[in-house]
């Protein structure tokens, strides 16, 4: 199997501008890029897919550019509904050093910032040497366009797709770049890039475009986010915990297509768990491997152990086994109150609403229910103390099987 043979197997390519391209994929001949706009100070797993489409070809010899959009991110790429709100240059600038170290993170790439070379590029010279090969009409017609005329668009945001196309074309020209990727709703502004090189250099300039698919789930519904919201990169804003978790909860119908996509897990591995989600499906052992892979890419050998940690407590109980810190990660989001002073465990069920009375709270605790801990505890008279706390700062009070509340004292 080819690399492309391979890449389309694992589902990653939508569209390829010209099939010559993929001889010279296979080879590792290709300098190619792809580009972010610093619109937010992180990725998320919904924008994941085309990074580790690009890992993949870095592996296999090509060379990567990653651009960084701090001159598109100023005016904004239009989006559907209305226009964006300016963002101040101080704003762009943290959030380009952000993703630039991400990115570093996940393949080592040349680093360029299209603000560099537009930043002193007049008006009168932007008209004349690219302005004047982009007509009106076909602009126009993009989609990100079409969708916008209704209810209006800017001149700024219309002229977007002209500074994304004179990236391909300054990448073209000063650093050998001759493919562009992207996701599938990249496609007209990859397009627009090409238009713009045959049109500057010649119709004998060569450069192409390839796309990967938009991730969706098996109901037709967007990926990328948990019941908290968007998942994120960023272990300060997703810790490797809620990270795994994501991944670890694919359902049996999405999670092959996941590990082709998102995993570097070899072709006869995921064909073994493919068979194994049909014969053993209580096992999940496709959606162990899918999380344990993809966290220890993004979050390295110590954000998969710690994931695995709290996972194992939460699991099976034994949650005084962790740390302040892990339980801090662990309870985000869960219910949870402050005491300033000791509390019987009748009183700290009915504040932590894990019961609605105290008789209810009584039968809990007579029936075996509640573990303080991971301690059981049947005693009426269980006072729940500062001085018994892991790291005498949280109680881990559970009722029943899976419902966990939290005391900070």
């Amino acid at each position: 199997m080819t690399l492309f043979e391979e890449l389309k197997w694992r589902g990653l390519i939508h569209s390829v501008t010209d099939d010559a391209i993929i001889e010279k994929i296979n080879n590792g001949e290709v300098t190619f890029y792809l580009g972010a706009d610093p619109t937010g100070d992180s990725l998320h797993v919904g924008h994941l897919l085309v990074y580790l489409f690009a890992k993949r070809l870095e592996q296999a010899g090509n060379k990567p550019i990653f651009l960084i959009g701090g001159a598109t991110a100023s005016i904004g790429d239009p989006k559907p509904g209305a226009e964006r709100q300016l963002l101040e240059r101080s704003v762009i600038d943290h959030n380009a050093n952000c993703l630039f170290s991400q990115v570093k993170t996940l393949f080592p790439a040349v680093m360029v910032n299209n603000y560099d070379w537009t930043k002193d590029l007049d008006i009168l010279t932007f008209l004349r040497k690219y302005g004047k090969f982009f007509n009106v009409n076909y602009m126009i017609n993009k989609e990100t366009v079409k969708a916008r005329l209704e209810s209006g668009i800017s001149y700024a945001e219309f002229s977007y797709q002209i500074l994304q196309a004179l990236d391909f074309e300054h990448l073209y020209a000063n650093n050998n770049c001759t493919l562009q990727i992207g996701g599938q709703d990249q496609w007209g502004n990859i397009t627009g890039g090409l238009e713009l090189i045959r049109k500057i250099h010649g119709a004998d300039a060569v450069a192409y475009g390839v796309t990967v698919p938009l991730v969706l789930k098996s109901d037709g519904t967007k990926f990328g986010k948990s019941e908290s919201g968007a998942v994120w990169i960023d272990p300060a804003k997703t810790s490797p915990y809620h990270f795994y978790q994501f991944w670890i909860n694919t359902p049996d119908s999405d999670v092959i297509m996941r590990l082709k996509q998102f995993t570097f897990l070899p072709v006869e591995e995921i064909m073994a768990l493919e068979e194994s989600v049909k014969t053993e499906p209580h096992l999940r052992k496709a959606q162990k491997a899918l999380a344990a892979s993809i966290t220890q890419l993004i979050h390295g050998e110590e954000g998969l152990k710690s994931a695995l940690r709290i996972t194992e407590a939460l699991f099976s109980g034994k949650v005084g086994e962790l740390n302040v810190q892990e339980i801090e990660v662990a309870f985000d989001g869960m219910p949870k109150a402050k005491v300033e002073e000791d509390l019987p465990l009748i009183d700290a069920l009915v504040l932590l609403k894990a019961a609605q009375s105290k008789r209810e709270a009584r039968d809990f605790i007579n029936n075996g229910a509640v573990l303080v801990n991971g301690v059981q505890q049947k005693s009426l008279e269980f006072v729940v103390d500062k001085a018994n706390a892991i790291g005498n700062k949280y109680t881990i009070i559970r009722r029943g099987k899976k419902n966990y509340y939290l005391l900070e004292h």
